[in-house]
């Protein structure tokens, strides 16, 4: 599980299928947690860690933009 302040992401075999999902988090408020992006259908965990990590730097880059263009 890769964390940041306010986003993380975490990655689950669905028991069923036996495939794999990622997500990305973000944390709302102290009691609630939303999923901002998820993909499902990964054959296995290192292929969902793959792309929960690069979701997670683009989320964060995002961020930093936004903070960015709010300053100005």
């Amino acid at each position: 599980m890769t964390a940041a302040k306010k986003y993380s992401s975490h990655v689950e075999q669905d028991s069923a299928s036996g495939l794999w999902s990622a997500q990305i988090t973000r944390r709302a408020t102290s009691k609630r947690t939303v999923v901002s992006k998820s993909q499902d259908g990964f054959a296995n965990e290192k292929q969902a860690q793959a792309w929960a990590e690069t979701a997670l730097k683009e989320f964060l880059d995002l961020t930093e933009r936004n903070k960015r263009k709010a300053r100005q």
